[in-house]
């Protein structure tokens, strides 16, 4: 027969299951402790990298901006394999968008309207959100038909507004009345819009969908003239490229006679001078991406506007 543990094996015993739990809270606050170093050196890391993506989309915009360096440039594209770095810079014209101010200062609203109608809104609310864009910008505050002004921004509990003053970003533009359905139906709106541009469209830079949007025409016969701007290898930012040097010979291609339709010749310019510098840093798995917006690049530049953004 057994005899039962003596007290002295007892003690052992619970010193035994002590150690063992000490043990183990032991490597549990090991693991805890490399991984919080672990997330912190990632996080450094991460840091490290976003500064250094940060300094090459930097570089980048310098190149950009030098006025020597065309458009199609090899210098725009710079890729450092060793650092595990480089940068992507586009310059583009901000004449090719159109400018919401000028269209709205010029009571230009059938154009907004049919742009809305041709992005899939029905004509009553394309009408009431261009009637709510021009009451955001003009210094009254009576509503035109459809529109909003204050008394409708603050039923919503939205104070001093709208700001009676053209737009200075196009991101204002979604704080108008209606802007919410814009974007539900084209996404992309931004890339239509400016505030920088000289006023017209530019036709030298424009894209066909957009100068068949001012000039009412198909896109098929719009198209005429960025390939006539493109030359005959059809590429632009090349030798044999020929802008346009005024307006009435590029519409003229659309079949457009600029002195029966001055309401649409009006939507139109060539040669603007502000350009939309991008650049995209990479350092890593971090990306920055810094935009600059200058007049008279190949003058007296002029900065309007810099802005930066983390991609993810």
């Amino acid at each position: 027969m057994l005899s039962p543990p003596s007290s002295s094996q007892r003690s052992h015993g619970f010193a035994l299951v002590a150690v063992l739990w000490l043990i183990a809270v032991l490597g549990m606050a090991t693991m805890v402790a490399l991984r919080v170093i672990s997330f912190d050196m990632e996080l450094t890391t991460a840091k490290v990298h976003g500064s250094r993506a940060r300094n090459i989309a930097e570089i980048g915009i310098a190149v950009g901006c030098n006025p020597v360096v065309k458009r199609a440039d090899p210098i725009l594209h710079h890729v450092d394999t060793a650092a595990g770095g480089g940068y992507d810079v586009k310059i583009m014209a901000e004449g090719g968008r159109f400018n919401i101010n000028t269209i709205l200062l010029r009571n230009d609203t059938s154009l907004l309207r049919d742009l809305f109608i041709g992005w899939g809104l029905d004509l009553d609310t394309a009408q009431g959100i261009t009637a709510c864009l021009a009451d955001w910008i003009d210094a009254d505050d009576d509503v035109s038909l459809n529109g909003a002004e204050k008394e409708w921004y603050e039923s919503q509990g939205r104070i001093n507004q709208p700001f009676n003053r053209p737009f200075y970003n196009i991101d204002e533009m979604r704080l108008v009345r209606g802007m919410d359905l814009v974007e539900a139906a084209r996404p992309d709106w931004r890339n239509w819009f400016t505030v920088w541009s000289s006023g017209g469209l530019d036709l030298n830079e424009a894209p066909a969908e957009l100068i068949a949007a001012a000039a009412n025409v198909s896109i098929e016969l719009a198209a005429l003239i960025p390939q006539a701007v493109c030359g005959s290898d059809g590429i632009r930012d090349t030798d044999d490229d020929i802008p346009f040097k005024d307006v009435n010979t590029a519409l003229a291609l659309l079949g457009l006679d600029v002195n029966s339709r001055p309401d649409l010749a009006q939507r139109f310019s060539v040669n603007d001078t502000t350009t939309r510098i991008e650049s995209i840093g990479t350092a890593g798995a971090a990306k920055r991406r810094i935009t600059v917006i200058v007049r008279n690049r190949t003058g007296q530049p002029a900065l309007l506007e810099r802005f930066e953004e983390i991609i993810p």
